[in-house]
């Protein structure tokens, strides 16, 4: 079997998600299995360059790893003809210009999202990358998860006969960094960081609802910031400027209607971090990161209305569970598998740059809407 070794600068792995799940769950992990075989045998092994700004962060990563390559200047792994594919898992403020810079060097682009802090430059991105052919992608991994993955199964079996409406329920607590640290940076919750709940979670919704349900086609939402003040990660005060949680109404095409919820200041009772429930005219089914549970239309018990009786049943109990039936690898892993398989050999890949700027533009739509207190509606974006 032929083998071939494909250079992937990674950016940004110093972080949690960039180290974690890119480089330790999904690059290293497929070069530890030999590679990604390809439709015409070929055997494709990803080798990571990492870049940064932190030399003794970026070196202690490598030496960790057994990484031989790495650097803290990005123009000359860009130069480097053995490079590739450019990844970019920085902040937000700083992707732009380096996924722009990569696109000028003829690198093909793979990239966490939102890839700009604007729809208007994510669409300029996505026009660079197709005049300079090159493949480019967004991570879209909650796609990949075993909850969603059974949820596109049932849509695509007709399970749901119409689908009426989709009620979301994301979030957990964030501590505020005084008497217990925070669990997310402190960037997250600056605006002129670029951090904002609308900005982080709109786009996984959006590319969720694209390619499970349909097109959007207007936004109606209510963007607050609950908690003012925070502490950052040298434990001093800041003040939250960013959006700490979103209420949205957002319709889709055939008159789908979605409620999601996104809260960074909610304790959770349910029974995974992010839930959907989905109702159809021949079933519904809740959907979380990893399960998934049904209720067929046949199987609907009748449920009455009365303030005055206790609750006959457990209602949770009347629902079944869809099997896994499937082995389901990390969400990020398989998607790096189909990209590199893009990369490569060219098969179908709908996540890319563009997909990612509708996310960014339906983010946009919902603080629009937000501030003005109005709905938005979205003519999907596209290229020139």
């Amino acid at each position: 079997m032929h083998e071939r070794v494909l250079g992937v600068a990674m950016n940004g792995v110093t972080g949690r998600m960039g180290y974690r799940q890119h480089l330790t769950r999904s690059v290293l992990a497929i070069r530890e299995a030999g590679g990604v075989v390809m439709p015409d045998g070929t055997r494709v092994v990803p080798e990571p360059v990492l870049v940064g700004r932190s030399a003794g962060k970026v070196r202690e990563i490598a030496e960790r790893h057994g990484i031989e390559r790495w650097s803290t200047d990005l123009d000359s792994v860009l130069s480097d003809d053995s490079i590739e594919v450019y990844f970019d898992a920085q902040i937000t403020s700083a992707r732009e210009d380096a996924v722009r810079s990569a696109i000028a060097a003829g690198k093909h682009i793979y990239t966490e999202k939102p890839a700009a802090t604007s729809l208007g430059a994510a669409l300029e991105l996505a026009k660079l990358a197709r005049d300079a052919g090159v493949k480019n992608g967004v991570v879209q991994d909650k796609l990949f998860l075993p909850g969603m993955l059974k949820l596109r199964r049932l849509v695509e079996s007709g399970f749901f006969g119409r689908v009426l409406s989709i009620r979301g329920e994301f979030g957990y607590w964030v501590f505020e960094g005084d008497w217990q640290e925070a669990q997310r940076p402190s960037w997250n919750y600056r605006s002129e960081d670029g951090g904002g709940i609308v900005l982080d979670m709109f786009p996984h919704w959006h590319y969720l609802l694209e390619h499970i349900f349909g097109p959007v086609r207007a936004v109606t939402a209510r963007a607050v910031t609950h908690i003012p003040e925070r502490r950052d990660e040298q434990g001093e005060p800041y003040a939250a400027t960013a959006d700490d949680a979103a209420y949205a109404v957002i319709e889709l095409d055939g008159g789908v209607v979605a409620q999601i919820n996104s809260s960074w200041c909610v304790r959770v009772d349910r029974d995974e971090l992010v839930e959907f429930q989905v109702d159809g005219t021949e079933g519904s089914a809740v959907a979380g990161l990893r399960e998934c549970r049904i209720q067929h239309r046949a199987l609907t018990p009748k449920a009455v209305w009365d303030p005055d009786t206790a609750v006959a049943g457990d209602y949770r109990s009347q629902w079944d569970r869809v099997p896994d039936n499937a082995d389901f690898a990390n969400g990020f892993r398989a998607q790096w598998e189909l990209f590199l398989s893009h990369v490569h050999a060219g098969t179908p890949f709908p996540y890319d740059l563009l997909s990612g700027a509708r996310g960014l533009q339906m983010a946009e739509a919902g603080l629009a809407s937000s501030s003005s207190g109005r709905r938005v509606e979205i003519e999907e974006a596209e290229l020139a």
